[in-house]
């Protein structure tokens, strides 16, 4: 029987989640897309990665919903719709509307919006979100080309995207505890507020909002508030002490990194794993020109078992450039086209272990290469766990990495993982 069912707005954050969850020891599946056909053999925890962060609206709360009737039927009666922990997304949505849509569903009340992941420098203090020691606005997220985010104050940010009223519980209340937290949450019900931010800067903050909140039908936030769940759910015997664990298979050799995000982080990332491997860097301009058929050329040349990576990472101001003259749409497929393409041809080479950086190119690159479910594995990093799939009957393993996650030495570090 599954226990929790989440609903994830793009790949990254879907593996993101789906890692926590796994630090329970349990088997966790995670679906890329809505599965088509019913239900079967399902696990504690079921997660599906959607691609809806930046779809128009109407798109987005449909896809939404129709993952949200999978997972009924696979037997959830909680459910988590998890977005990224910089909350990111545009002035129209989709947070707040596919939240009101599935609330509607489910006929929840209430629900709370917690991006917080403090193993990851997100922390939220009376409402307002920071990355590391900066506010949102003043991060590097201010500059994300699908999705800049201006605004630090996470109620001002929700509230245009819902039509209920939108409240807070700050950080001098989670720290009184989860009765008081309860009670909280209480007083904004009768008040008529559905949507309530909740203040986190701790893990310890994160266990106090899923003790007080646990038995609620629909929970919102970034995957790090999900991480207590399991063991609240153990302790209660929701969870049975039982429930079946994740096996690993056997992998032939052969790795590659992708990386299409171009986020502070990655570009560190890639820099450093540079130092190590061959690299080939894809420019957009020269990918709506003239094709991918010079890197596939430059993919074939290299050994198997080598270090490789093949980027389209860039500076903002080179993103920037592209984007004026392709257009924001045409320059990311472009290079979400080319990664997708090379994915297949490395793993026609004999490539097992994928290194994917990016929430596009992570969807680009899952579907080219046919992974509908993945299992998920060991934890790399915080967040970001190595998965395992069939793809034209082999056996890979891929970690699909958001672009700020993970260390500078991240890419060394998930091949020495795994």
């Amino acid at each position: 029987m599954t226990v929790l069912g989440c609903i994830a707005d793009d790949f990254t954050g879907a593996t993101d989640l789906a890692g926590l969850l796994a630090r329970s020891g349990v088997k966790v599946n995670l679906h890329m897309g809505v599965p088509n056909a019913p239900p079967t053999d399902t696990a504690a925890f079921e997660v599906i990665a959607l691609k809806c962060r930046t779809e128009p609206v109407a798109d987005a709360v449909a896809e939404c919903l129709r993952a949200l009737d999978w997972l009924q039927a696979a037997g959830a009666r909680r459910f988590f719709w998890k977005y990224c922990s910089t909350f990111d997304s545009t002035a129209d949505g989709n947070i707040g509307p596919v939240a009101e849509a599935l609330m509607a569903k489910l006929g929840a009340e209430q629900t709370i919006y917690c991006p917080a992941f403090p193993e990851n420098g997100r922390a939220i203090f009376m409402g307002y979100l920071f990355v590391g020691e900066q506010p949102l606005a003043e991060s590097p997220m201010k500059d994300h080309p699908l999705t800049p985010m201006r605004d630090s104050n996470l109620m001002r940010l929700l509230e245009p995207q819902v039509t209920r009223p939108v409240g807070l519980a700050n950080r001098l209340v989670v720290e009184k505890g989860a009765e008081a937290l309860s009670e909280r949450l209480s007083d904004l019900k009768r008040e008529g507020v559905m949507h309530v931010v909740v203040d986190a800067v701790s893990n310890d903050d994160l266990y106090v909002i899923s003790e007080a909140c646990r038995d609620m039908p629909f929970l919102t936030g970034g995957s790090a508030v999900a991480m207590a769940l399991p063991a609240l759910y153990l302790k209660d015997g929701t969870l049975a002490a039982d429930a079946p664990k994740m096996e690993a298979p056997d992998l032939a050799d052969g790795a590659i990194v992708l990386s299409g995000s171009c986020s502070a982080m990655t570009r560190a990332q890639v820099a450093a794993y540079l130092d190590q491997a061959d690299g080939y860097r894809l420019d957009p301009l020269d990918l709506a020109e003239n094709g991918v058929d010079e890197a596939l050329a430059w993919l074939e040349k290299q050994p198997v078992g080598s270090d490789k990576i093949i980027y389209a990472t860039a500076e903002p101001s080179s993103v920037k450039a592209a984007q004026e003259k392709l257009g924001v749409t045409k320059a990311g497929r472009v290079v979400e086209d080319a990664l997708a393409a090379l994915a297949v041809k490395a793993r026609e080479l004999g490539v097992r272990r994928f290194v994917v950086a990016g929430g596009e190119t992570s969807g680009a690159v899952t579907k080219a290469l046919g992974v509908t479910q993945l299992t998920i594995g060991a934890e790399i990093a915080p967040g970001v766990p190595w998965c395992f799939a069939t793809s034209d009957g082999h056996d890979i393993a891929l970690t699909l990495k958001s672009g700020n996650f993970g260390a500078e030495s991240f890419f060394a570090d998930a091949l020495a993982k795994l």
